[in-house]
């Protein structure tokens, strides 16, 4: 397994109808198993405000926001629906062994005003 991979979750957390918040980086991640059985892992802050998209609401492949409706693409974590004008950066996932590792990407975080992620 790669040095940068780092584990997440358990494949057995991970439910169709809600994400999965981890707090043990930062911006934390949100984590969202589709009914196809795909996982997507995306940075859990909104880009319009902070709100954790983990408790957003999951239709397909869209990720609405709880705090204010706009919605994120899980694939590409494109905006689908204003008020957020930012995409939420997306992260890549591997499931090995009913675990669930991430390999973070390099692109800087697209977060709130006012919210800052420690380095």
């Amino acid at each position: 397994m790669a040095a940068d991979l780092i584990k997440v979750c358990e494949m057995s957390d991970l439910s169709t109808h809600k994400g999965y918040r981890v707090t043990s980086v930062s911006p934390p991640l949100a984590i969202f198993l589709t009914e196809d059985g795909a996982v997507h892992v995306l940075d859990d802050t909104c880009t319009h405000q902070d709100a954790a998209l983990s408790d957003g609401w999951v239709d397909d492949c869209i990720v609405e926001c709880p705090l204010h409706m706009s919605r994120f693409d899980l694939r590409t974590g494109a905006v689908d629906a204003p008020p957020a004008e930012l995409p939420v950066r997306v992260h890549t996932a591997e499931v090995v062994n009913g675990e669930v590792w991430v390999t973070l990407s390099k692109e800087a975080p697209n977060l709130p005003p006012g919210v800052r992620h420690r380095s």
